[in-house]
């Protein structure tokens, strides 16, 4: 069992930080790892990209949106409670290299995976800046750390009511525009938010790299659930990735079996609010 040690409601609408104690798992986790969930005996598995580890106090920090039953449940959890299986570290162990500047570019909840991402490049002693995005300033997350960590954070808002006026792409367009050299960029957020980030900097001739979110079962490779094409290859998300060139991922075929279930996600977490 892996006790919930603090829980944090970080904006109105179901964004959620959870600190769970899980001392192995906080020592040996690298930045883009990932844990698989199980709350209870009867639950499904469910895959979330660890956003921070402190290795001297055994805690690692998830931060997730409710999108259906199981992280509507996960949500509901008070600290004191337990998880009853936590898997991890998962996922292959991405190389922190020293390239010059780095630019991330997160979106909704895909602002915690980013934020852990770019300690990794920082500490390998690369300029980083940040670029984070969403629809209006309340759903904004982890700005203040974002700014204690990267050398320049760029926030937009689609409804202009804080920072840029505009997509997270806009942003991207203006530092190039300015004249701002970049060596790498980072994305991870919604699959539509990535493709774009992805087809802007091809013109740009800039590399970049994804973190991928596709449906996953086991996380070990066995299932195939999370399969995805990049460069014209079948890889496995969970052991291949998460994190990809952005500029070979087949975002549409990616996109299309992401939303198989939405559907039955949705009925799912209707029909349990309904019996609560």
């Amino acid at each position: 069992m892996y006790s919930i040690v603090d829980r944090q409601e970080l904006t109105k609408r179901d964004m959620i930080s959870l600190t769970i104690e899980a001392p192995v798992i906080a020592r040996r986790i690298r930045p883009g790892q990932f844990v698989i969930i199980r709350i209870n005996e009867t639950g499904e598995r469910v895959p979330l990209t660890v956003a921070y580890a402190d290795a001297v106090n055994g805690t690692i920090k998830i931060i997730f949106q409710v999108v259906g039953k199981s992280t509507a449940l996960l949500a509901s959890l008070p600290v004191g409670e337990a998880i009853k299986d936590l898997a991890g570290p998962l996922g292959a162990v991405m190389e922190f290299e020293n390239v010059g500047t780095v630019v991330g570019i997160g979106g909704g909840s895909g602002i915690a995976v980013l934020h852990h991402l770019l300690i990794g490049y920082k500490e390998a002693g690369n300029r980083v800046i940040s670029i984070i995005g969403a629809r209006e300033k309340a759903l904004l997350i982890l700005e203040d750390e974002m700014r204690e960590l990267c050398d320049e954070v760029i926030p937009t808002t689609d409804d202009g009511s804080y920072g840029v006026h505009g997509v997270v792409t806009d942003a991207l367009s203006g530092l190039v525009e300015h004249g701002e050299r970049l060596d790498l960029a980072v994305a991870v957020g919604p699959l539509v938010m990535m493709r774009a980030v992805c087809d802007m900097t091809k013109l740009y001739d800039l590399p970049t790299i994804v973190s991928l979110n596709p449906i996953m079962i086991d996380g070990t490779g066995m299932c195939g659930g999370c399969r995805c094409t990049v460069g014209s290859e079948t890889r496995f998300a969970c052991v291949d990735g998460p994190h990809f060139d952005g500029h070979k991922v087949d975002f549409d075929e990616l996109i299309r079996r992401n939303t198989t279930y939405s559907r039955d996600e949705r009925m799912s977490l209707l029909s349990s609010v309904r019996r609560g």
